[in-house]
């Protein structure tokens, strides 16, 4: 099995010489801006004893640059007058912006900190997921991240029960963000969700598969890495993933504890024995323990079970969003140190971001999308009817094919209002022909599979579906073919063209067919392009609106209460 390893290339001391590391980042008088200053505050100044002290006027003069850091420098850098403090406020809260971001994905804002003490925190794993060609294509320039929250109990003594155990994949997020970054969605996936499980590989061992088990055994069950967990949710929603981010219950209570408080609401009164959680109707500010009982709780509220908990994660990720984009947490120092040492240490994550300066740039990446364009929503499931499966879950088709049809197309949750479009310099000197206007509900198709790819008819089905097709179906598969071809009786080449554009395929692979007569629907083969062709094709083969009565929970919400 390929573990995880730690970053070593770390200080031996987090604290050199005792100095609080909020004393080395100093505020530059000249910039206006917050600077990191390993020698500030490093040796300390002798202090003349209180009753030997005599105060003597300062001689005026105009101020100097600051020489040192720690608090004198902070004190001189006051002293350059009420608009210097203004703009280095501005400035310090552009810099820490992407800290704010990173708590989306299950708390690793703090990681902004490009200092070697983080690095020494972060541990890694080298997912092995397969090759291109047998992953889903994605949206160039969006980006998906996996976030695993698996309830490890390693090092936890029994307070948490099963003591010991190596964890599963117990809360998982799988989040979106838009090519724009002009919005995101972040889909819980239950954990008791019934799924097909891969056979995956962890370093020199191949693992299994799993024809049919419970989500959460993708990590942990039979030695199982977070690349597994990575290929279920590939295989399940077609959705490609970039990055992994991987908690433990610590994370929870540190990061709630580092923000100085998480606020979250209960619309009645809980008293649940399983979490440990005893709370009043109304608002409160959670940290610490108390924190992760509420995450946990799932007996006390609605109707049990996990589908009841999840809500309660959305609300206090959302909440804690707000928190770390407050002023209070963005202009203190002490807290964003804080943040970060609890945030790297509780994570771990794919090794191609093992680094703080790479989850730096992940981190002011993702810092672009605005908390109200931040949707959090839950896979549409239904209970499962299967013998032997009492409590169990399985996918509510087609409205879960939807949705993760619409997030790997780069499609929102959100109403995002788009730019308005700039005049063109000049006209263009062809026309893109026009996509005939027909009644996609009445238009029979049937989708087969010649890309060699498994599901892609399927695949295709749900796209045509999410587009108003909806007598569209999988069909047998086909022979293979390199190119994707709409075939059409006489007499339908409007609905063929119809049907391509919805595939975003090119005009041209609407063909007649003799073989099809008057009565026959219109018969699409998915080639090899289809399964890993163009991002644009993707884009444009998603719905564009979501499933009636999905669950969504807004981060920018801050009524939402436990119900």
């Amino acid at each position: 099995m390929n573990s995880g390893h730690r970053n070593t290339n770390s200080l031996a001391d987090p604290y050199p010489h005792g100095v609080d590391p909020a004393d080395q980042w100093v505020l530059d008088p000249e910039t206006g801006e917050f600077r990191l200053d390993l020698n500030a505050a490093t040796v300390p100044t002798p202090r003349t004893p209180r009753t030997e002290r005599v105060r003597e006027p300062a001689p005026r003069r105009a101020p100097e640059p600051a020489a040192g850091g720690g608090r004198a420098a902070r004190r001189r850098g006051a002293r350059t007058g009420r608009a210097g403090r203004q703009r280095g406020r501005r400035r310090a809260l552009k810099w820490t912006a992407g800290v704010a971001a990173l708590v989306l994905v299950a708390g690793c804002g703090g990681a902004y900190y490009a200092y070697q003490h983080f690095n020494q925190n972060i541990s890694s794993v080298d997912v092995q997921v397969g090759s291109d060609a047998e992953r889903p294509q994605g949206v160039t320039d969006a980006m998906n991240i996996l976030v695993i929250g698996t309830d490890s109990r390693v090092g936890l003594g029994r307070e948490y029960g099963d003591e010991g155990s190596t964890g599963h994949a117990d809360t998982t997020l799988l989040m979106h963000v838009s090519k724009d970054r002009s919005n995101a969605t972040v889909m819980s996936i239950p954990r008791d969700l019934m799924v097909t499980v891969p056979e995956c590989q962890t370093g020199s061992k191949k693992i299994a598969g799993s024809a049919r088990a419970m989500f959460n055994e993708s990590l942990g069950q039979e030695g199982r890495d977070p690349g597994c967990t990575w290929k279920t949710v590939e295989k399940m929603t077609g959705v490609r993933i970039d990055h992994f981010m991987m908690v433990n219950f610590e994370a929870v209570k540190t990061l709630s504890t580092a923000v100085g408080g998480v606020e979250v609401c209960a619309a009645k009164d809980i008293n649940d024995p399983g979490s440990h959680l005893k709370m009043s109707k109304g608002k409160h500010v959670v940290q610490g323990d108390e924190a992760l009982a509420f995450v946990r709780t799932r007996h006390a509220v609605g109707y049990g079970g996990d589908l009841t908990r999840i809500p309660l994660q959305q609300q206090f990720i959302s909440s804690m969003i707000r928190k770390m984009k407050s002023s209070d947490t963005l202009t203190s120092p002490t807290k964003l140190w804080n943040l970060a040492d609890a945030a790297t240490k509780a994570l771990t994550v794919d090794s191609k971001i093992n680094d703080v300066n790479k989850l730096k740039d992940l981190a002011l990446d993702l810092a672009k999308v605005n908390t109200k364009n931040i949707t959090f929503t839950t896979v549409p499931v239904l209970d499962s009817t299967e013998k032997g499966e009492s409590g169990r879950l399985v996918l509510k088709d087609p409205d879960a094919k939807q949705l993760f049809a619409m997030i790997a197309g780069d499609k929102s949750l959100t109403d995002v209002p788009q730019p308005a479009a700039s005049a063109p310099a000049a006209a263009p000197t062809t026309e893109a022909p026009a996509v005939p206007q027909v009644d996609a509900k009445t238009v029979k198709v049937t989708v087969r599979n010649g890309s060699g790819v498994t599901q892609q008819a399927t695949k295709g089905a749900t796209a045509l579906q999410g587009k108003g097709f909806t007598l569209a179906a999988p069909g047998s598969n086909a022979d293979p073919t390199a190119t994707s071809i709409v075939q059409y009786p006489a007499g339908k080449a409007d609905q063929a063209a119809a049907v391509a554009a919805a595939l975003g395929l090119p005009a041209s692979a609407a063909q007649q067919s003799s073989k099809l007569g008057a009565k026959d629907g219109l018969v699409v083969v998915v080639g090899k392009d289809y399964a890993t062709g163009t991002t644009s094709a993707v884009a444009a083969a998603a719905p564009t609106e979501a499933p009636k009565d999905l669950q969504r929970v807004q981060a920018d919400d801050e009524n939402v209460c436990a119900k």
